[in-house]
């Protein structure tokens, strides 16, 4: 039936394939920010990690699954800091308050910064939150993750693992 109808085949691709397949995309240049960090209100920039494998996260205070991936994300720093994997964690909330709150209660190990204007959120083309982009040690952005579930936690340490080994 289907080589009868290729029109059916093609749409059975496009809306199944995605489904059941991650996208690939060929690595390109990661887009560059320069944020102030927590608690210090200094700066960070994507080109102060040129070499180190950067796992980038985009959370909010108001996001339960960000939450949930923050002690991942720790645990993740601490097994990996040394191979050269650095986890910037960049908050789009409003509100500098919200932030510090949630930095004193969940003590993270990592950097915090703050994307009080949404320009690096824009630039990368936050969709969802959480969502994570996995960059290598040329500044080339792999992989997007959208979300936090505990299933793909696996997943995601294996991208990590992967880049690491490079």
């Amino acid at each position: 039936m289907l080589n009868r109808r290729p029109e059916l085949l093609m749409l059975l691709l496009l809306v199944v394939l995605p489904v059941i397949a991650p996208p690939v995309f060929a690595a390109e240049p990661a887009p560059d920010f320069s944020l102030p960090t927590f608690p210090d209100d200094a700066r960070v920039s994507l080109a102060d990690f040129k070499g180190r494998v950067v796992y980038l996260d985009f959370w909010a205070t108001w996001c339960p699954p960000c939450r949930k991936s923050f002690p991942w994300m720790d645990e993740m720093h601490e097994r990996y800091k040394d191979q050269g994997l650095t986890i910037v964690a960049v908050s789009v909330d409003k509100k500098r308050e919200l932030i510090e709150r949630f930095i004193k209660k969940m003590e993270p190990s990592f950097i915090i910064a703050h994307d009080p204007t949404g320009k690096a959120a824009k630039d990368y083309n936050l969709r969802a939150m959480p969502s994570s982009y996995l960059i290598d040690r040329q500044g080339r952005l792999i992989s997007v993750h959208m979300g936090f579930r505990n299933k793909d936690r696996e997943k995601m340490e294996e991208a990590i693992e992967s880049l690491l080994d490079e």
